[in-house]
């Protein structure tokens, strides 16, 4: 069960030493705000998956909601990425580009969404399922979305971002699973990407400490195979070498005097997609 502190930040605004922001109670109001309308996001789109249906207009909606409610999408345009979000289906491991291709039974999917809300980004994704998971699915799909929150139960003040990944490596591979190494989280706030790197893989006492007023993204990708990727043509779409299924789950915290504040729960209790689940 995770410890959710709200309301317990010193009052500071400055980069540590590791040039880490260290934010203050207004941007943790702020940062609630955007990181709500990411879940928001995640939630609505939820009730579109099915097979037939394309990305595209998976995008579309997700874009058109984001407008709607008073903010732009972060992904669209961003280093000169088409879309308003990423939809990685089966072996896509991330940054997969939303396209005509239609949902088959059995696909699962990453939906990856950033919304800018008044200059604050609140950045989330998780899986989907196009019908039912097949079981090996469903199992890999439980994996990582526990290995995510592995990783969040040890966010605390004077843990290190290396206890964070340990924590997901070692449940990941105890299931005979690879934890991805070429992509990683990072630090976000008024900015899409800032410091630090957070790897889903590590040692315990090793990296950076974790203080009050840090915010970051977690989020594990777990292959059923091997660990390498590779970039498609587009340079963009990153895909497991061995075609192996892939999948990830993604949470922004905030680090808080007594422990971790989650941002991006779903206000509807839809995170994780039991009901596709064999």
């Amino acid at each position: 069960m995770l410890n959710l502190i709200k309301d317990l930040f010193l009052d500071t605004g400055h980069l540590n030493k590791d040039g880490i922001r260290i934010h203050n109670e207004k941007d943790l109001a702020e940062m609630r705000r955007a990181c709500k309308l990411a879940a928001d996001t995640l939630d609505m789109i939820g009730n579109h998956v099915e097979p037939g249906v394309t990305t595209e207009k998976l995008n579309t909606l997700c874009h058109e909601y984001m407008l709607d409610n008073g903010s732009t999408p972060a992904t669209l345009g961003y280093r000169g990425f088409p879309k308003s979000c990423c939809i990685s289906i089966n072996h896509v491991v991330c940054h997969g580009i939303p396209s005509t291709k239609r949902l088959k039974e059995n696909d699962i999917l990453n939906i990856d969404v950033t919304c800018i809300l008044d200059g604050w980004f609140g950045d989330s994704s998780r899986m989907y399922v196009a019908g039912q998971a097949t079981k090996k699915a469903s199992r890999l799909i439980r994996v990582t979305h526990d290995a995510l929150m592995r990783g969040i139960s040890v966010v605390k003040p004077g843990n290190t971002f290396g206890d964070i990944g340990e924590a997901i490596q070692q449940y990941v591979e105890s299931k005979k699973m690879s934890v991805v190494r070429d992509f990683c989280g990072h630090g976000v706030g008024t900015t899409f990407h800032s410091a630090p790197n957070v790897l889903h893989f590590g040692k315990k006492n090793t990296g950076a400490v974790l203080q009050t007023g840090m915010f970051f993204t977690i989020e594990p990708m777990v292959n059923l195979g091997r660990p390498e990727t590779k970039i498609l043509a587009d340079n963009w779409t990153a895909v497991t070498k061995d075609k192996s299924l892939s999948a990830q789950f993604e949470h922004t915290v905030a680090v808080t005097t007594e422990g971790v504040e989650v941002l991006t729960l779903s206000p509807m209790d839809k995170f994780f997609p039991s009901s596709k689940i064999s």
